[in-house]
């Protein structure tokens, strides 16, 4: 699973700012015990002294594991006299452990070589506000999708009921947020205005980003111009285009909405093809029909889209309308 370098660099921040005030917070509580209680220094003293007497004893020989044991007892017993005095004097007999968000991996976010549910959860958590960040995502979940708001007679045209039609691509778009996995297919979601593309593109980001992908959501204009300026600026570094073709699930929302250039074609058929032949999966939500698309895409782009995603078709009466109207 990827993240991006800011949040991976955000995690690392996070963490070393967790570890440094828990040292602060256990050296203060030190200085604190020890003024009032002197003797937990001489305890500690002895401590430290039973640790390099188990140093020295393993080149002791046979005579090492029974000496050893003798020391690992009298270690406990210091240990065990401390949390005494601490407890008679009105402290919780574990104030002088370094009060580490993370007692599992001390704030390091790694456990042996592995990484720490505690990194995992706060690179997850970095992730969802990237996201809201560049989108009303919070407001946006499976729950609060209403398929009251679509028209229960059937369409006339389309020859089924939108409301029944709705639901399908809503059981659909849970079904594919639950089982999503680098693998799975592209949608291509498309129908008029207001009818929800959005809010059920971002109801799958919520649930993929909470399971610990990496998803990049914006609209096609705020993608396209940034690899515009990427692109055609001094500095180049291919960071943002690399972030696109490589995150886990990339959302294009609201394609065709940007203004048409050689160059936003060229972008957008590398996007396609590019994650087609990776078998990344990519979510396209548009307004335009397929013939519309094609006029502003080119048939090459187009038929990428249409062979290679599935067709969401989103059917009914543009929702916002009809919330205003309430």
């Amino acid at each position: 699973m990827s993240y991006s370098k800011s949040t991976l660099s955000k995690a690392t921040q996070i963490l070393e700012s967790r570890r440094n005030k828990a040292q602060r917070i256990q050296l203060a509580r030190h200085l604190e015990v020890t003024e009032k209680i002197p003797v937990i220094s001489e305890y500690e003293s002895k401590l430290s002294q039973t640790g390099l007497d188990v140093v020295k004893a393993i080149g002791m020989g046979s005579d090492a594991k029974e000496y050893i044991e003798q020391l690992s007892q009298l270690n406990l017993s210091f240990q065990e006299t401390i949390k005494n005095l601490l407890k008679e004097n009105g402290y919780p007999e574990n104030y002088l452990n370094v009060p580490y968000t993370c007692s599992v991996c001390s704030d390091t976010g790694f456990i042996g070589g592995y990484v720490c549910e505690c990194r995992k959860e706060l690179l997850k958590e970095l992730a969802k506000k990237e996201l809201a960040s560049v989108s009303p995502s919070e407001k946006c979940s499976f729950d609060n999708f209403d398929v009251n708001y679509y028209p229960e007679p059937v369409d006339g045209a389309l020859g089924i009921s939108p409301r029944k039609r709705m639901n399908s691509v809503l059981e659909y778009c849970k079904c594919y947020a639950e089982d999503f996995d680098t693998e799975s297919e592209s949608l291509y979601m498309h129908g008029a205005t207001g009818l929800g593309k959005t809010h059920l593109s971002l109801a799958i980001a919520n649930v993929v980003a909470e399971k610990g992908y990496r998803v990049i959501y914006d609209t096609a204009h705020n993608i396209l111009s940034s690899l515009e300026r990427e692109k055609f600026s001094y500095s180049n570094t291919g960071e943002r285009e690399k972030e696109i073709l490589d995150c886990d699930l990339l959302i294009i929302d609201d394609l065709g909405s940007e203004f048409s250039t050689q160059f936003t074609v060229a972008a957008i058929y590398n996007i396609v093809n590019t994650r087609i032949n990776r078998s990344k999966p990519v979510i396209i939500s548009t307004n335009l029909t397929e013939k519309e698309l094609e006029e502003k895409y080119t048939q090459r782009v187009t038929s990428r889209i249409i062979g290679n995603y599935v067709s969401l078709l989103f059917i009914g009466k543009d929702i916002r309308q009809i919330k205003n109207n309430f």
